[in-house]
């Protein structure tokens, strides 16, 4: 998973109290060939994307980019949270066997059952930036007054830097939790996979 962050604050007086969370998605593709498992192996391992600040290839990843916007009422002395806009665009990077073409039906449905796991463990990704997008929103808007708008800034800002790396954590923790259970996922998608297709018979 590659992550990108960004996040900023727009400053406003006397603003009407509002929320909203914009959260957008998309695909982009890379090619691979071969006739064997081995050699989709090794293309993987050749053509798939990086991590950030890591040259080690992945079979998919997900870009996710985090913003926002807060606005803030000053009234009788005191600043509130006005306005609060956080945005989270994830885009999925995703494998695609270009030769396909004259392979075996059995390397294709051990393919089809890679590519499924591989996207839905990248869709999970998306789904996780999503809710933390929705949680920190809410975390934002119930913040406490302030004495001063500087203040209640900072406040935003500091809530929103706990809210990326609970971000982070959530992330990692999936990733850690997938891979121990790969080699089980594998072979039951296989399996339900041949059972489909006895019973096609």
């Amino acid at each position: 998973m590659v992550l990108l962050i960004a996040f900023s604050i727009a400053l406003s007086v006397c603003s009407p109290v509002a929320a909203e969370v914009i959260a957008s998605k998309s695909y982009s593709y890379f090619s691979i060939s071969g006739k064997t498992a081995d050699e989709l192996d090794r293309e993987l391992s050749r053509r798939g994307p990086t991590s950030s600040g890591s040259s080690a290839r992945h079979p998919g990843a997900t870009k996710i980019r985090f913003g926002g916007e807060a606005t803030y009422i000053q009234d009788n002395g005191r600043c509130r949270v006005g306005n609060v806009k956080v945005t989270v665009h994830t885009q999925i990077i995703l494998p695609r066997w270009s030769s396909r073409k004259g392979a075996s039906k059995e390397l294709s449905m051990i393919w089809d059952a890679l590519s499924s796991d591989i996207k839905r463990h990248e869709e999970r990704h998306a789904e996780i930036a999503r809710d933390q997008a929705r949680a920190m929103e809410r975390a934002i808007r119930a913040l406490p007054q302030q004495r001063s708008c500087e203040a209640m800034q900072e406040l935003v800002s500091d809530e929103s830097a706990r809210g990326i790396e609970e971000h982070d954590r959530q992330q990692a923790r999936f990733d850690r939790v997938e891979a121990v259970n790969f080699q089980k996922r594998m072979l039951r998608l296989l399996n339900n996979r041949i059972n489909g297709r006895a019973g096609e018979k």
